[in-house]
């Protein structure tokens, strides 16, 4: 069972760091990926990172504004959304897999993600 917290309301440009908790476990062995899902859109693949944390996937729309990453414990992990806009209110989820494989490349949509938590909402307005 994965918990998210983090989201909140903030200005457009300001940034938000993301928690994705693995409950009463850790996320040994699983890649961890964040979703989101904007009202009237459909659910977008955000960023992931694979099981041995070397390889990371993040979408066209988030590169170089969001970094996913783990703690030493591999009990949390983090995404860190600098720069933020209007395009990026949404609800966050978090989802972890022992079967996902990871590039850089990689179709976030098309992979199976076992365990999925609640999900956080990010609010990006003035």
């Amino acid at each position: 069972q994965v918990v998210e917290s983090g989201g909140t309301l903030v200005q457009p440009g300001g940034s938000l760091r993301l928690s994705c908790a693995a409950s009463g476990a850790t996320f040994n062995y699983y890649a961890v990926g964040w979703f989101r899902q904007a009202p009237g859109k459909e659910r977008e693949g955000v960023a992931c990172i694979s099981e041995d944390d070397r390889i990371t996937y993040y979408a066209d729309s988030v590169k170089g504004r969001f970094t996913i990453s783990i703690d030493n414990a591999k009990k949390t992990v983090y995404l860190q959304m600098n720069r933020l806009n209007a395009d990026d209110t949404a609800v966050y989820y978090c989802a972890a897999d022992k079967w996902v494989f990871v590039t850089p490349w990689m179709d976030m949509g098309s992979q199976t993600f076992k365990s999925w938590g609640q999900g956080t909402r990010v609010t990006v307005s003035s």
